[in-house]
């Protein structure tokens, strides 16, 4: 007992020693309207490599030996919160408490990022190519250039440097989430849960994540952690006009509890019957939980779980026909059905993610994270399929199929009035005056036409002719990581990560309703005999309701990385060097027998593995306190997507051919200025991305070189040997001219373009052998996908009694439409025979080929709230009003290949009115999001 005493005096003698020596520093950071302490909050003294973060009850030390007397900015921030710089002035040897630290919730940030990523991830479609929800991704900057481009330029679905998601990393609680398919997020798997997700830690381009080596449009880690929600309750009400029409929100957080215990629950729901666009049906549902148990002082346990099942309806791209006699809300996909509105393209995720998280805390410097994350279910997309047919036998004992519908959709090509004016010589003015009035009165997918023709082929001993198939993907996902953390120093850090995912996902087509029939025969009508069976191990199948038909097979992937990041501080410099391994492992397993594909389609594919590895290294020059210089490169490979991987992995096994690993190298550099009056940051950007792979769909017209008599199928084009050129500046600046108002600015300047002539081969189920069609022009094409250029400004009036309001005029341009890879080829310029295309005329091909560019607008936004305190309530509202003037634009589109040499693409282009002319997006009009919270 007395050598106890004794330790424990030496220990406390030892401690009171080094406080005596030491300069310190020492304060908790706590809410200023609750008085709660804020756990997770980073405190850093500016100019100098001192950077702590709050512990649980808020508290923090500087205490390091090395920190010298003198006068400082401490800076203290935390995401939902208003920054707060505080002078303090140190004298050496003595400690310095700041004792309580209040930071102000920043209700207007905190309303304008809810109101946009709510209504941004909503909307998303992937039919629209490259849309992103990059609001997501920038949801805890700070920087002037990505807030703007976050919750006001993201409405066009510019894209900042260029970059889709897949070039972006999100985690939660140290777990990336990006799939294996696309290489994407999918933000629907915890939508619906933006209160919880406020504790965010973002680093910007190349900069390495504290959990992840990242890529390079940024990466982003979400903590949703129970111990690092403070304690407080919310509920709210939120009414919209753009994706969804009601919003239903209720949150609530423990704080610590006795036993070392927190918990964090939340609930939502979002829903509309329709939409901004006609017929986009809305109803998503969010659980969400998670809880804590400290077990020691050296080691804590936490779980969280949440899962968001969600469905929507899809919106049609139109062409310029379609738009001019409908409008802009105009959406093919739906119709009404005993008095409901009914849509054909539903999107619906089931997707829970559930995950265990342990933090060892080996000592004051060494830190380990071990998470392990488990995510099932299944999402599903329908569509309407009409090649329903009977099976006819012949008295010779031969057997045909017999059937086949109409296309339904009512802007299909066909019952348009341009179809029935496409011959200049033999035009039906009346038959295209019935379509366009057919058109305008109606419009929409006839469901009962759908029921009375299955209903007729029942009668007559037939199967069902129309049923809505829905494709359906049941991934299960595993994801193992260990995360170690060690502050060697005060100006060294090193992380370095251990990381394993392994997916096996089942995809198939299932019979989602049989719209009154009793079973679908599973063939391809437009083929014939053996090659007709979807399946030839089971032929002429009858597909009942929720049975699986079409395709029917399985994807296994697996990846393993291994990544360090040296992070050193010093009072003029904060450098970092990073490195990364990883492996990739892909195969394909098919569980039908395809008819066209009998010796490829069945059993094992071959197996794709790629290695790939980076390096990037960064550095901050801290001139002087105002002025600082940041420079960043890195090289690295990138495993191609899954989807990118397999030539037709629906119906065979084949990989395409070649396939390898992206290289991307990238750099940047930039100035930035920092006062308490004025912030800015101007950044000049180079990447390249080379080597990239893109699959796509469609049905081809005008081809050549098929070997018989047709110039039509339905294709896959496999585009490989990709190379990309993304560059620019962006340039964002705000002035603090009073201590309510704030100026803003920010704009963007990029140019992206394929910077080479790719490989596109073609390959069908209507031809044996792929079709090799060399080299597509496409070196100096601008790279389709929102704007490329966008321009900002605006203020921002904060009252001391918490109302405010904002405004900003935004300006885009520079937006282009997809081209067509196949119509940049040689097929261009020839004939179905192989032989060159007589009449062809070089000046006028070039121009028929020139890219699309939209036209400029600009968009006039507004936000505004108020909040209250009512004695332990805190209760407010905010509005955004988006695009105020109502300003008419196009989000995206892409040319059709239809027309795929010059003389049919000619035909349609000297029409009046094209036949197959470019399909587009277009943008919200006038639209509004109200919230009314309360805290407790």
């Amino acid at each position: 007992m007395k050598g106890r005493k004794l330790l424990l005096f030496l220990m406390l003698l030892g401690i009171l020693k080094i406080s005596a020596q030491n300069t310190a520093l020492t304060g908790s950071v706590v809410d200023a309207l609750s008085n709660d302490p804020i756990a997770g909050a980073r405190l850093k003294l500016e100019g100098t490599a001192y950077i702590k973060t709050s512990g649980q009850d808020g508290s923090f030390a500087f205490a390091d030996s090395s920190l010298e007397s003198g006068s400082y900015i401490l800076e203290v921030s935390k995401a939902g919160y208003i920054l707060l710089r505080i002078s303090v002035n140190l004298v050496g040897g003595t400690a310095k408490s700041l004792e309580l630290i209040p930071l102000q919730p920043d209700f207007m940030k905190e309303q304008v990022q809810l109101a946009t990523i709510s209504l941004s991830e909503s909307e998303l479609n992937e039919d629209q190519g490259e849309t992103d929800n990059i609001t997501g991704l920038l949801y805890a900057t700070r920087d002037v250039f990505l807030n703007a481009a976050a919750f006001d330029f993201s409405q066009t679905f510019f894209k900042p440097r260029g970059l889709g998601s897949e070039y972006g990393t999100v985690s939660i609680n140290g777990v990336e989430m990006n799939k294996f398919f696309d290489g994407r997020p999918q933000w629907s798997n915890w939508g619906g849960l933006n209160d919880l997700q406020r504790n965010q830690v973002f680093a910007n381009a190349l900069v390495p994540g504290e959990t992840t080596f990242g890529n390079l449009a940024g990466n982003t880690n979400i903590i949703m952690r129970a111990s690092q929600y403070a304690k407080n309750g919310k509920l709210s009400y939120a009414s919209a006009n753009r994706s969804y029409s009601g919003r239903l929100m209720a949150t609530y957080s423990s704080g610590e509890k006795p036993g070392g215990w927190w918990y964090a629950l939340g609930l939502a729901r979002r829903f509309a019957k329709e939409a901004y666009v006609e017929g986009t049906l809305y109803d998503a549902n969010s659980f969400f939980i998670s809880a804590e148990k400290k077990l020691n002082n050296a080691h804590s346990i936490n779980f969280t779980g949440f899962y968001t099942p969600n469905i929507r309806g899809k919106s049609s791209a139109n062409t310029q026909e379609v738009y001019d006699l409908k409008g802009r809300k105009y959406n093919s996909f739906w119709g009404i059905q005993n008095g409901e509105i009914r849509n054909s393209r539903i999107k619906e995720v089931k997707e829970p993610i559930l995950m265990l998280n342990h933090f060892w805390k080996l000592s004051e410097k060494l830190k380990i994270n071990n998470n392990v994350a488990y995510q099932f279910g299944s999402i599903g997309n329908t569509r309407l399929d009409f090649g329903g047919t009977r099976l006819v036998t012949q008295t010779d004992g031969q057997q045909s199929f017999v059937g086949g519908g109409s296309n339904p959709d009512p802007s299909y090509y066909q019952k348009l009035p341009s179809y029935f004016l496409r011959f200049f010589d033999n035009q039906n003015f009346e038959a295209a005056y019935r379509a366009q009035k057919d058109f305008q009165q109606n419009g929409q997918i006839d469901w009962r036409e759908l029921y009375k023709a299955n209903s007729s082929s029942l009668n007559n001993g037939g199967n069902s002719i129309y049923v809505s198939a829905e494709d359906k993907v049941e991934d299960k996902l595993l994801n193992v990581n260990s995360i170690l953390t060690a502050n060697i120093n005060s100006s060294l850090m090193l992380t370095a990560k251990l990381k394993f995912s392994n997916l096996n996902s089942e995809n198939y087509a299932e019979v989602n309703d049989l719209l009154g029939g009793t079973g679908y025969l599973d063939v391809d009508f437009f083929s014939e005999g053996d090659k007709a069976q979807s399946d030839l191990l089971n032929p002429n199948r009858i597909a009942k309701l929720g049975e699986r038909f079409k395709y029917n097979f399985k994807w296994k992937a697996a990846s393993a990385e291994a990544f360090i990041n040296a992070l050193i501080r010093t009072e003029k410099w904060d450098s970092y060097a990073a490195f990364s391994l990883s492996q990739t492992n892909y195969q394909r397993e098919g569980l039908y027998k395809n008819g066209n594909f009998p010796e490829s389609s069945f059993g094992k594919s071959k197996a794709l593995d790629f290695t790939d590895y980076g390096a990037k290294a960064g550095t901050v020059w801290k001139i002087t306190g105002k002025h600082l210089l940041e420079f960043n490169a890195g090289y690295f490979t990138k495993a191609p997507a899954l989807k990118n991987s397999f030539s037709n992995s629906r119906q065979n096994n084949n990989v395409v051919e070649g396939i390898n690993s992206e290289r991307i190298y990238s750099g940047d550099a930039s100035y930035i200025f920092r006062s308490s009056f004025l912030k800015a940051r101007l950044t000049g950007y180079f990447t390249q991305i080379n080597n990239a792979t893109e699959i796509s769909f469609y049905y081809a017209d005008g081809l050549s070189g098929l070997g018989r008599n047709s110039t039509t199928a339905f294709v896959q084009e496999i585009l490989t040997g990709i190379d990309k050129q993304h560059l620019g500046l962006e340039m964002g600046a705000e002035a603090q001219v009073t201590s309510t108002l704030k100026l803003k600015t920010a704009v963007a300047m990029g140019q992206f373009t394929y910077n080479n002539n790719p490989n596109l081969k073609l390959t069908s189920d209507d031809f044996i052998e792929a079709q090799d069609y060399g080299e597509s022009n496409l070196k100096n094409y601008r790279i389709a996908g929102g704007p490329q250029r966008a321009a900002q400004i605006g203020f921002e009036y904060r009252d001391p009694d918490f109302w405010w309001f904002g405004t900003t005029l935004n300006y885009f341009s520079h937006a282009f439409a997809d081209v067509s890879p196949l119509a940049r080829t040689s097929n261009f310029a020839t004939d179905s025979d192989g032989l060159p295309l007589l009449n062809y005329d070089e000046n006028m091909a070039r121009d028929l080929l020139k890219q699309e560019q939209f036209d400029d607008y600009f968009l006039l936004n507004t936000v505004g709230g108020k909040s209250w305190r009512i004695k332990n309530y805190y209760i407010g509202f905010f509005v955004s009003i988006n695009n105020i003037l109502d300003e008419l634009y196009k989000t995206g589109g892409f040319e059709q290949s239809r027309n795929a040499n010059f003389r049919t693409l000619k035909a349609d282009r000297d029409r009046e009115q094209p036949v197959f002319g470019s399909k587009y997006w277009y943008g919200t009009g006038a639209s509004y999001y109200g919230n009314v919270y309360i805290r407790f």
